[in-house]
């Protein structure tokens, strides 16, 4: 059984999903779930070990004992802290892009989108949907739960900024690309053609990316596996990951950035546990992002099959 691909990669049959674009001639039906365990392999061995990396020169640089840096750096009292996990996670994108290519035997651009690759003018569109949604959604929250109180800013908030601004949105493309994108094809492909495939993908990749986010109590966990749920779906019917990208962006951009200043980075970091409101408001923001995405995907006439 050829698990890995040698030689030129091909294009998916026409007239496929999203969900169903890894999909070739003589494919075999160990490949989809070979490579979805090699994407999991690289999530739990790979990314944690570069960030390990990160902090070891982080540590060169700062001095002091190992212990107490590396308890600050898991705190996010130091911005090698969010740096280091962040930059681990966006190496998920050329591990997906590897994965099609060497074991899907596709090539990669079929994993943006079934245009194929990456849409720029619907993503720059969706950015500034999604910012302006996110953004006014919170705010009506805040007008009925009350205003947090904002501060100057934590110390050293302007490398913060300048740090996460940088690498938040590697990482919220990199989600997108393994959880939306990889997985969602992967499992898509493995289950089969059809509804069955394509809702599996979009069910069974939203619950793996609530479950992996760590502790959490019932709204939060609600609250992730609704976004993903609801990215899931917005793939489908977009055909790619550009709508999906902005929201993370955004809202990850955002949560930092009303960190700084209404609480900080480590209290953000600590968090495992929000109220349902929150998440209620949360989720409307994501669907009313979706119902617009959707709406302007169609205006666009964005490709939703393999042409």
């Amino acid at each position: 059984m050829q698990l890995f691909v040698p030689g030129e990669p091909s294009d998916p049959p026409a007239g496929l999903s999203y969900p169903e674009a890894l999909t070739r001639p003589g494919q075999s039906p160990a490949q989809p779930v070979f490579g979805l365990l090699l994407a999991f392999s690289a999530f739990a061995l790979i990314t944690p070990l570069f960030a390990q990396l990160i902090l070891r020169v982080g540590h060169l640089f700062r001095g002091g004992e190992w212990a107490d840096y590396l308890e600050a750096a898991n705190s996010y009292l130091v911005v090698e802290g969010p740096v280091s996990g962040l930059l681990a996670l966006a190496l998920l994108t050329p591990i997906c892009m590897l994965l099609v290519r060497y074991v899907n035997g596709i090539r990669p651009r079929w994993l943006f989108s079934v245009q194929p690759g990456p849409r720029w003018r619907y993503l720059l569109m969706c950015l500034v949907v999604a910012a302006v949604i996110l953004n006014a959604v919170l705010w009506v929250g805040y007008a009925v739960k009350g205003v947090p109180e904002f501060h100057g800013g934590d110390a050293g908030w302007l490398v913060y900024l300048v740090a996460l601004s940088i690498t938040s949105p590697l990482q919220a493309v990199a989600e997108e690309v393994f959880f939306r994108g990889y997985l969602l094809q992967g499992i898509g492909t493995a289950v089969g053609h059809g509804a069955w495939g394509t809702w599996a993908g979009v069910v069974g990749s939203a619950v793996v990316f609530a479950l992996l986010h760590g502790t959490q109590n019932p709204a939060l966990f609600a609250h992730r596996l609704s976004f993903g749920l609801i990215m899931g779906a917005l793939v489908v019917v977009t055909g790619g990951l550009e709508a999906g990208i902005a929201a993370h962006v955004v809202n990850n951009l955002g949560a930092y950035a009303y960190a700084l200043f209404t609480s900080s980075i480590a209290e953000l970091k600590s968090t495992t546990a929000i109220t349902w409101t929150d998440a209620a408001f949360d989720i409307a923001g994501f669907a009313l992002f979706a119902v617009v995405a959707w709406w302007l995907g169609r205006r666009l006439k964005v490709a939703v099959t393999t042409p």
